[in-house]
């Protein structure tokens, strides 16, 4: 590539030596002119072993971020971000917990920082992600202050991080430690994820199209009818039943001449499905030394393989780059995306999101026939879901000699849409109707000057100072309507006329039944920065980093936070002069750094307050009483005091990278220590208040873990070439405090305990079953019975084991075990190449992870979770379906006011560790063989075929392992996550 040219710049004496490459280095943060060349992430330096080359290339580099291997991945049909990640980056946890495409889902870098007490949480602990240097903003949790159950985000709900293909990334670089992840600041604490896309090339014009289609298809099903329900539940009733339970019989089990419910279970017909998956897209980019551009599109659709669900997607992306003078450069990007999302028709998801339960006594019916029945009045209603959001970045920067001027306007705007009509037939007579629209933006601007002053004798000292600022938008509106007065009308119609008394008011939908909401709240986010580096010949890097970072989230007195890093980059073999042709490369490197940790909610900045919180429609923000608007104390959310004080990280890290044999044989190892100070926990008080709860600074969370790369050339001879890779990582989480110095923290079924891990179960222990009444360990004290929460204990019941002797079973005897986040989590890798044909596959692990069990749980517990009209009494389809390998529990009496098949206790906890088989790809390049010789003007011409998710290894007696929910319970609602197998080709010109 000819990216270099020489001008004279006016008024000074010598020519002006300055690369398109190096150009760009100053403007996008870590993004790529061409295929084979990488930049460094203005303000956030990464440590290399080896230097930039005189010809613009980069040699063999080893950092202290890791980096995904894209040019495999970009041949699998993964469609968001955390596929990409999962199983390919040492201390990043990212979980699939449906199959259904499009939706949400979480990741977590180097364990847990803060406690999932509810579904929000786990957004606090989420990493950034930066596209070519703009930090994309993420879905506001406001609207679970709205929601009755957190099952799922209000809105469409679909996946923010889907907006960009693999086909046009050139590179993702996760950085954890101190030395990477601390230059970002506050942003920073959790993780960083910098996405760099392909970039303009300077010369000949270069195309490329890729596109792939396959096929989604699921696991066989084991469907059931009301014959086998039958059959499970007479055990329970011949040997527990009274007279009174017998005559409560369900009726959909009573009559066995009933077809619709013991007819043929082929439910499975309509909703399980063998769907297609495809993407086509295409690049262009050209241009000369002077400027250059690239534009990228992009379409998609991923069909699930249940539930008729489906993943739309379309991206455009521009890129261009100019440098008008020798000294000065320009750079712009667009990058647009809109984003399609078709639900499975689950009755949960619609349960919820209308806040209506009807009466659901009987479940849908096993039978083809009657579920497309079902189908055919859902089809009569809608849910629309849509995602649009752009993201833009315009740069400048200017060299002169040593000094660096750079100045960036960023710029990340997306808005969901949801519009739902559900049919009266499908809800009970009454007809539902609703509109969500949220929009998220940010703008920022950053400017750093940096200036390298050589000492002499190859001692280099650098400076830098930087500002940034940044502004965040979040708002939604939400209205919903119950009983319209026909179902010919699928809108909530207003009143327009200004002068009537029903002016705003709907005409279809009565007064009483519509319900609006909406809310929002802005961040402020400024910092200043500065760092100083020293760089002693290529043996040793030493680099300060200062910032002082304020958030408009934090009240007045405790705005402003400092935080130092240091970092220490040492070239051992340099160092030690070892010229051994078995050593190519040993770097150690240490640092400790500081981040504070962001809020997520604009309450804490303002001390006591009050709130729209009347609650009186049963719902949490309503805005007024029986038609009079007013506030209150929010008793209900929490009491907010002014002692709000920043949250911070502190990151402790040691590392070391080393390259032996020729860079054949590749190794890297991290040991850290990340600790989470002072955050936010809502304690408990006293009733008398009138608060449900307090605020307060003073929960600390440890994790340490340990990080191994291994990556071995094994083979490299002729044409052979078979390379295995392997990425490990080890992590444990402890709390350390509390507010107040308490020692332990209740919450629901949720218990936290200074010392121990922040995501374990608190359960009892079972031991076993009373099979009679003298089973039962009496109290020699008082001649009675063990009891549970006061309730005597009787033959049928569970026997739980009695911790602290008192005869008494309660929460004292429950105890933590297990853990919802896996210990062990990596991924080994295997390249095998022969000329132009190549053969990969990786597997993915996840060890030392429990999840308890409760889709089990709900089945045996019969008697509680049914007829009621209750969320937990739902029943989707596939009720109707039996896991391979169930396990089979005790026979207990349901009818037990003990409730002894209640979730809280070990008795459903389960090892779900496994072992998946990821991916596996082969394919042959035509491009310079005699079918496509070098002539032919295509430099690839890659024809392959690969397939996801192909089989998992488990213990785990419930389906797959990967399906729970984000605090580890497993409820059996998560669609399973599909095999695939596509066929594809990608071809440059």
């Amino acid at each position: 590539m000819k990216d270099k040219f020489s001008m004279r710049r006016p008024g000074v004496g010598g020519p002006v030596s300055f690369t398109l490459t190096a150009a760009l280095s100053l403007l996008l943060p870590a993004m790529a002119v061409a295929q084979d060349t990488a930049v460094t992430v203005v303000g956030a330096p990464v440590v290399e072993l080896s230097h930039h080359n005189d010809d613009g290339r980069y040699g063999r580099v080893l950092k202290t971020t890791d980096t995904l291997p894209l040019k495999r991945l970009a041949a699998l049909p993964f469609v968001n971000l955390q596929q990409l990640i999962k199983g390919n980056v040492r201390g990043v946890y990212a979980q699939e917990s449906t199959g259904e495409p499009g939706t949400e889902q979480f990741m977590f870098i180097r364990g847990l920082s803060n406690p999932l007490l509810q579904r929000k949480d786990a957004y606090q602990a989420q990493p950034a992600v930066f596209l070519n240097g703009v930090p994309l903003i993420q879905d506001n949790t406001l609207v679970f202050d709205i929601q009755p159950y957190d099952f799922n985000r209000l809105g469409p709900a679909i996946n923010l991080l889907s907006i960009i293909n693999p086909d046009n990334i050139r590179e993702i670089q996760v950085g954890k430690d101190a030395a990477t992840a601390a230059a970002f600041g506050p942003r920073g604490a959790n993780g960083v994820i910098n996405i760099i896309t392909k970039n303009a090339v300077s010369g000949k014009r270069k195309i490329s199209i890729n596109s792939y289609f396959g096929l989604a298809m699921h696991d066989p099903a084991y469907t059931t009818n009301a014959q086998y329900e039958n059959r499970f539940r007479r055990q329970f009733y011949e040997k527990y039943a009274t007279a009174a339970d017998s005559l409560n019989y369900p009726a959909y089990l009573r009559d066995s001449s009933n077809q619709l419910y013991y007819g043929p279970a082929n439910w499975s017909d309509s909703y399980y499905q063998t769907s297609t998956v495809h993407n086509i897209n295409a690049s262009i980019s050209g241009g000369t030394e002077r400027a250059n551009f690239r534009f990228f599109g992009d379409k998609t659709q991923s069909n699930g393989a249940a539930g008729d669900s489906r993943f739309d997607k379309y991206n455009a992306s521009f890129l261009v780059n100019m440098a008008p003078l020798p000294w000065l450069m320009a750079s712009a990007m667009i990058n647009a995306n809109r984003m399609d999302r078709v639900p499975v028709k689950t009755l949960r998801s619609r349960f919820a999101e209308t806040d209506y339960i009807p009466e659901i006594s009987a479940p849908l019916a096993p039978g083809k026939a009657g579920y497309d029945h079902y189908l055919y009045s859902f089809n009569k209603s809608f849910d629309n879901n849509h995602q649009n959001s752009i993201q833009g970045i315009f740069a400048l920067g200017a060299k002169f000699n040593r000094l660096r001027i750079t100045s960036r306007l960023m710029y990340d705007y997306n808005e969901s849409l949801r519009d739902i009509f559900w049919h009266s037939s499908v809800m009970d007579g009454n007809n539902y109707v609703s509109n969500y629209f949220g929009n998220n933006q940010r703008v920022g601007i950053e400017n750093a000057a940096s200036y390298d002053l050589r000492l002499g004798n190859g001692a280099v000292l650098g400076m830098e100072l930087g500002q940034s600022f940044q502004a965040d938008l979040y708002r939604y509106e939400y209205s919903r309507a119950y009983k319209g007065v026909s179902d010919r009308v699928k809108m909530n119609v207003v009143e327009p006329d200004a002068n009537s008394a029903n002016y705003l008011m709907p005409l279809f939908y009565g007064n009483q039944l519509t319900y609006r909401y909406q809310d929002g709240q802005k961040h402020r986010l400024l910092s200043v920065y500065g760092n100083l580096s020293y760089k002693h010949h290529d043996l040793y890097t030493i680099t300060l980093m200062l910032r002082n970072d304020g958030s408009s989230y934090m009240p007045p007195q405790s705005r402003w936070l400092f935080t130092p890093a240091l970092s220490f980059d040492w070239n051992l073999k340099n160092q030690l002069n070892i010229e051994s042709s078995r050593m190519s490369a040993w770097n150690v490197r240490a640092s400790w750094g500081r981040m504070g940790r962001l809020l997520t909610d604009d309450r804490y900045a303002v001390g006591p307050q009050y709130k729209v919180d009347m609650g009186w429609t049963g719902h949490q923000n309503a805005s007024s009483y029986n038609a009079f608007p007013g506030i209150s104390r929010p008793y209900t959310s929490g009491w907010v005091g002014h002692d709000i004080s920043w949250a911070y990280t502190d990151v402790a890290n040691l590392g070391t990278e080393m390259a032996l044999f020729g860079n054949r044989l590749q190794f890297s190892l991290d040991v850290y220590s990340k600790n989470d100070r002072n955050m936010l926990l809502p304690i408990p008080v006293n009733a008398e208040s009138g608060y449900t709860v307090r605020y307060e600074s003073g929960m600390d969370v440890n994790n340490k873990g340990v990080e191994l790369g291994v990556s071995a050339a094994v083979v490299q001879k002729g044409a052979w070439k078979w390379t295995p890779s392997l990425n490990v990582s080890y992590n444990k989480n402890t709390l350390r405090a509390l507010p107040g110095n308490a020692s332990e923290f209740t919450s629901g079924g949720r218990r936290l305990v200074v010392g121990e891990a922040i995501d374990r179960f608190w359960v009892l222990e079972n031991t076993g079953i009373y099979n009679t009444d003298a089973d039962v360990p009496q109290d020699p004290s008082k001649n009675t019975p063990v009891t549970y929460k006061g309730i005597p204990l009787r033959a049928g019941d569970a026997a739980w084991k009695d911790r602290n002797g008192d005869y008494q079973i309660n929460d004292a005897d429950k105890v933590l075990k297990g853990h919802f986040m896996p210990s062990v989590t990596g991924g080994f890798g295997s390249s095998l190449s022969y000329g132009h044909f190549n053969f990969e596959f990786n597997l993915y692990f996840a060890l030392g992870q429990h999840a308890i069990n409760e889709e089990a749980a709900s089945r045996y517990d019969f008697v509680n979770r049914e007829g009621k009209t209750d969320i937990s009494s739902v029943k989707e389809i596939t009720f109707w379906e039996k896991p391979l390998d169930m396990k089979e529990y005790p026979v207990y009496n349901p009818w037990s006011a003990a409730i002894p098949y209640r979730l809280d206790q070990d008795l459903f906890l389960e090892n779900a560790s496994y072992v998946k088989l990821r991916s596996a790809a082969i394919g042959y390049d035509f491009a310079g063989t005699r079918l496509l010789p070098a002539r032919s003007g295509i430099t690839r011409c890659y024809l392959y075929v690969s397939g996801a998710n192909l089989f998992t290894l488990t213990g785990y007696t419930g389906r797959d392992p990967e399906l729970v929910s984000y605090n580890g319970y497993d409820n059996g609602f998560a669609m399973p996550i599909p095999k695939m197998m596509i066929v594809g080709l990608k071809l440059d010109l």
